[in-house]
């Protein structure tokens, strides 16, 4: 049966029900048998409603769309370790962030959604900003008025943006006040955002000629990208489409590595930090919500954590320039990364990195590193 949950208290509701939390105020997750027929897959549109089957929404009509997805992937040299750069940063808002967008506004459509909130400190209000405006929905993006100007400028062109002082984890709590009153379209929160993310997943394999990688290098501060991949792999196992997990890597960036320190100290829960400035402010997550989940896939599949300083996210972010991928800082974390797991990497390894945003959102920022 689909569908929401609560892992904390195990209470149960319908798909069709206008909830972004559970009643007990613990995070909700989607029960959902997800289907592959991988004939009908392959003839249709290369975006990543070609999975139509493994997103649960009920009626087709009320897809948002830009025609995201199914972006190209390619074969790079890494100090001289052949891996698959996933170019992540070719959707129509210039993120991955798409993914997760057109699926939770395509839901909010089909509950009747009219009025959201969402809280980003950029790529994932530009996206949301962009399909609400996309789906006529009235919605209301909290930001951190240090974020990037380009991305504030993004998601006023979209015709919404609300600026507030202070740093992410501030902006995070005021959108949480303004959300008791509304309809949370938090990428974090709520559950129908990590089944848009998690068609990465499919497309990696349809890519790999439905093969799952032996290992997927992701940047992580709110885990979107990383948990919906887990969800992804575990749908195509479930469909038998694959026959294992892959080994799913997680970076963070030192100056606000809350799951670095949780995964490497065998903590039960997050710890407090200081969080520090980083070049790369997408994933600077103090507290993220759904942190134990993450420690879990990563733990399952038999991953790991690394945390990068940012002296390598700028090597990384000046190294990829020069063979010609032009991403964000927060995008070459897992460059820098990847820099340090490939040290130990199985020959043959079969390695999937993302490139998640576009360097073009963070322009003001390369200048200001030297990178003009």
């Amino acid at each position: 049966m689909a569908g929401l949950f609560c892992g904390h208290c195990k209470r149960e509701y319908s798909l069709d029900e206008v909830l972004w939390r559970c009643e007990c105020g613990s995070v909700l997750d989607i029960e959902f048998e997800a289907n592959f027929p991988i004939q009908e897959i392959m003839g249709r549109a290369p975006n990543l409603w070609r999975y139509r089957e493994s997103i649960p929404l009920a009626r087709d009509g009320n897809i948002i769309s830009m025609g995201e997805g199914f972006t190209p992937m390619v074969e790079e040299d890494i100090d001289g370790v052949s891996v698959h750069l996933k170019l992540e940063y070719m959707f129509p808002t210039g993120s991955f962030k798409d993914r997760g967008a057109s699926v939770l506004v395509s839901k909010m459509r089909e509950l009747g959604v009219k009025d959201a909130i969402e809280d980003s400190s950029g790529n994932a209000g530009c996206a949301i900003a962009a399909y609400c405006a996309k789906g006529k929905i009235d919605c209301h993006i909290y930001v951190p008025d240090r974020a990037p100007v380009e991305k504030l400028t993004q998601i006023g062109m979209y015709g919404s943006s609300k600026r507030i002082s202070g740093d992410r984890e501030a902006v995070a709590a005021a959108a949480l006040r303004a959300a008791e009153q509304g309809y949370y379209a938090s990428h974090s929160w709520n559950p129908f955002f990590l089944q848009g993310t998690k068609t990465l997943a499919f497309e990696v394999c349809e890519q790999l000629n439905w093969r799952a990688p032996n290992t997927l290098i992701v940047p992580v501060g709110n885990g979107t990208l990383l948990l919906g991949a887990y969800i992804g792999f575990r749908d195509l196992l479930a469909g038998g489409i694959i026959d294992k997990m892959p080994r799913l890597i997680g970076v963070q960036a030192a100056p606000c590595s809350p799951l670095f320190q949780m995964f490497k100290g065998g903590l039960e829960d997050i710890p407090l930090i200081t969080q520090g400035d980083t070049i790369a402010e997408g994933i600077a997550i103090a507290k993220p919500i759904r942190g134990g989940q993450i420690i879990e896939a990563i733990k399952e599949s038999k991953g790991d954590i690394i945390s990068v300083r940012d002296s390598q996210i700028q090597e990384s972010l000046r190294m990829m320039g020069r063979v010609g991928y032009y991403i964000e800082p927060t995008s070459a974390v897992a460059i820098a990364g990847a820099k340090t797991y490939l040290k130990g990497a199985t020959p043959g390894e079969t390695i999937v990195i993302p490139l998640t945003g576009t360097g073009l959102k963070a322009t003001q920022k390369m200048i200001g590193l030297g990178m003009d």
